[in-house]
């Protein structure tokens, strides 16, 4: 099977007032370049995340979103801080005494003070964090697989078909070629006849002139090669895995055997053939952009 560069996968788990929600999405890219946003206190899964992530994809831009909700009641405490009261309680004092106040101050309003009373957020697990993480991970991992493999088996097929249509273009080309060669020979007779009149056709010089006119515009070897890109692209296809390279990389070389078909052909049939079949092979590039 071949995977698209495009996917995309999703998956949240709510377990022990704690939830995880990671989403992925993917388009195509030249290499695997992975951009993870998170919350600040997940930042040291980083690179355990990437190493997940590798397990999973070879090639495309990768945008991972990860969020996460702990609404476990000992996620926060209260914490009393003394030293800062006593702090705030002996200036409170000493003002009094200085400008000649009374001494008012109430634990109701000496604890309403910043910093005398702070939130404080408790440590967790970390082992039993990540386990938790990974699972989702791994499950929003295999949704985006799956999404993967399957515009990648759409783009199978699409491909499959453009390459028959290849196929088609240069069994004609092939079929065509010998008889641009007669009707060649047969327009050259006729011009050498209207010029000589009722003198006698050489038939050797004749010959001579098809041989060069056919040296000139024979596209056997490109043909040749021709199929052979083609049958190279379909067998990938048909074997599947991480083939994109590969596949830009033939793409490449039958554009430039169409490219010199249409450089030799002087046949209209045979140009608009070659311009169908060098069409198709962009669409086959711009589609191959999309495999990993």
């Amino acid at each position: 099977m071949i995977k698209s560069m495009t996917g995309f996968g999703r998956c949240e788990i709510f377990e022990n007032d704690r939830k995880f929600a990671v989403e992925i999405k993917s388009v195509n890219h030249r290499y695997l370049d992975v951009s993870i946003k998170m919350p600040k206190k997940l930042s040291f899964f980083e690179s355990s995340i990437r190493t997940v992530l590798k397990e999973y994809v070879q090639r495309g831009k990768v945008d991972v979103f990860i969020t996460y909700e702990d609404n476990t009641e000992e996620n926060f405490s209260l914490k009393y801080n003394e030293d800062i009261a006593g702090a705030y309680l002996k200036y409170l004092r000493l003002m009094g005494e200085q400008f000649g106040l009374e001494d008012d101050v109430r634990v109701s309003t000496l604890s309403r003070y910043p910093e005398v009373f702070t939130m404080e957020e408790q440590g967790v697990d970390e082992k039993e964090l990540w386990q938790l993480l990974e699972r989702t991970l791994r499950n929003a991992c295999e949704a985006f697989v799956h999404s993967r493999i399957e515009e990648g088996e759409n783009l199978k097929r699409d491909l499959l078909e453009k390459l028959q249509k290849m196929d088609s273009y240069v069994d004609f080309i092939e079929e065509r070629s010998p008889a641009i060669l007669q009707e060649y020979r047969a327009r050259l007779e006729a011009k050498m006849g209207e010029l000589l009149e009722n003198s006698t056709i050489d038939d050797s010089r004749i010959a001579a002139e098809v041989t060069i006119f056919a040296d000139k515009m024979c596209v056997d070897e490109e043909t040749v090669r021709l199929r052979s890109h083609i049958e190279s692209t379909r067998t990938a296809l048909l074997e599947g895995g991480s083939i994109g390279r590969k596949l830009d990389f033939i793409a490449q070389e039958m554009n430039r055997e169409a490219n010199t078909i249409l450089s030799k052909s002087n046949d209209l049939q045979v140009s608009d053939t070659g311009i169908d079949l060098k069409t198709d092979i962009e669409k086959v590039r711009e589609q191959i952009q999309n495999i990993e």
